[in-house]
């Protein structure tokens, strides 16, 4: 597994990858996770990049439910 976000990889960062995040207003957090939030590449940290990718997931299977019970009555429609 990658350890992008560990140690040597972000030595090379600006105080090593800490900040403050822009979307919670966390401090001293590792700020890594490039995202683009109302049209900005921004960095974030972990838990606002998990939290993202979750509401992301939650939304993609509730527009494939909603197009599953879609279909059917377009079919019944169509008899």
């Amino acid at each position: 597994m990658s350890k992008g976000h560990r140690g040597a990889g972000i030595r090379s960062e600006v105080h090593h990858g800490r900040g403050t995040c822009p979307r919670c207003g966390r401090m001293n957090v590792k700020i890594l996770y490039e995202k683009e939030i109302d049209s900005k590449q921004v960095k974030i940290c972990k838990v606002c990049n998990a939290t993202l990718k979750n509401v992301a997931r939650k939304e993609a299977r509730m527009a494939k439910a909603a197009a599953a019970a879609e279909a059917p009555a377009t079919e019944e429609a169509q008899s």
